[in-house]
């Protein structure tokens, strides 16, 4: 029963209403805390909330009131690749939510200086905002997926219970204050070979019989101008999360300072992503009513990585790359 447990015994957890504009709410959400983390954030903007109000004031007002409430340890989860003149690529000052988030930190450690902060890539996990954005048919023209460089672009997306550990183990060590931990995955992919390992685990590639294929977003003005109506269609949120936003996240390749912390240096043992990708996009299979016998199912291909020079033993052999860059010609053709 111990892991069916969704919060904890009675009395352990306690839920608060509370407004990220009202302090007096949020002062009594944290006055008995010891640890508080904050998780709070929005990834498109709304009439109410821009993207300043959450991840600048809102973090602001959280962190100076728990130093008011005698909050031993704040934890602040912010975003990798943050900075305060990101490179435009679709947008022409480029990515208002990494600049917020970015003006987030420094707003947090000005109110909060020994306040830790956690930069994660995107997070792999189940409902995550990843797989399921590029499985979804809003992100995708008919069977097609248009992107931007998206030979060139890396990224090292971690696994959500990592992300968790890491947190937890901040928590614990009594002399880990100030820091700047990166959380990412144990490799680094080019986003192209993910999308296509995305597509091969829902089987919706060229093998499954799909006219699966990426091309330039830049020459699709039809699905350039439904990136731009999404977010007007609903008053919630976007359908399939598809804004320019996202579109402008996509673009940057995951930047990891050698100068800072990473989850490995907290002690974790990493999760491979591709023991999780494969159970989180099980809702997202393509003829999942098809009980298939078990000498028909045949695991996808899994991803290629980016093979760090330093380290042989995570070095791919020279018949796993030949593969890998057979299947690459073949999405690209």
């Amino acid at each position: 029963m111990r892991h069916l447990k969704l919060a904890g015994d009675l009395g352990q957890v306690q839920f608060l209403r509370y407004d990220l504009r009202d302090e007096e709410s949020i002062f009594k959400s944290v006055k008995y805390s010891n640890v508080v983390v904050n998780l709070v954030g929005r990834d498109w903007e709304t009439k109410n909330f821009k993207f300043d109000d959450v991840h600048v004031e809102g973090a602001r007002r959280i962190a100076r009131i728990c130093r008011e409430a005698g909050v031993d340890k704040f934890i602040h989860v912010s975003a990798l690749n943050v900075t305060q003149n990101p490179t435009p690529y679709f947008l022409k000052n480029g990515s208002e939510w990494l600049k917020s988030k970015f003006d987030g930190e420094n707003a947090v450690l000005q109110e909060f200086p020994e306040a830790i902060i956690f930069r994660p890539s995107y997070i792999i996990g189940a409902e995550d905002r990843f797989c399921r954005y590029f499985s979804n048919n809003w992100r995708h023209q008919f069977n097609w997926i248009p992107m931007h460089q998206e030979e060139t672009t890396i990224k090292q997306p971690v696994y959500v219970g990592d992300v968790a550990g890491g947190i937890v183990k901040a928590i614990r060590d009594k002399k880990l204050r100030g820091a700047v931990i990166q959380a990412v995955g144990p490799r680094r992919y080019y986003l192209s070979e993910l999308v296509d390992w995305i597509h091969r685990c829902n089987r919706k590639d060229r093998e499954h019989g799909f006219s699966y294929g990426r091309y330039k977003l830049k020459y699709d003005p039809l699905m350039r101008l439904r990136i731009s109506i999404l977010p007007h269609l609903t008053m919630n949120r976007p359908p399939g999360n598809v804004t320019w936003e996202s579109i402008e996240r996509e673009c940057h390749s995951d930047m990891v300072d050698p100068s800072l912390k990473t989850l490995q240096d907290l002690g974790l043992k990493l999760t491979l992503i591709e023991d999780i990708v494969p159970w989180v996009l099980r809702p997202y299979k393509s003829m999942t009513y098809y009980n298939a016998d078990i000498s028909e199912r045949k695991a996808p291909d899994p991803p290629c990585f980016i093979a760090d020079e330093d380290d042989d033993s995570d070095s791919q052999d020279e018949e796993g790359e030949d593969d890998c860059q057979e299947r690459k010609l073949i999405s690209s053709s």
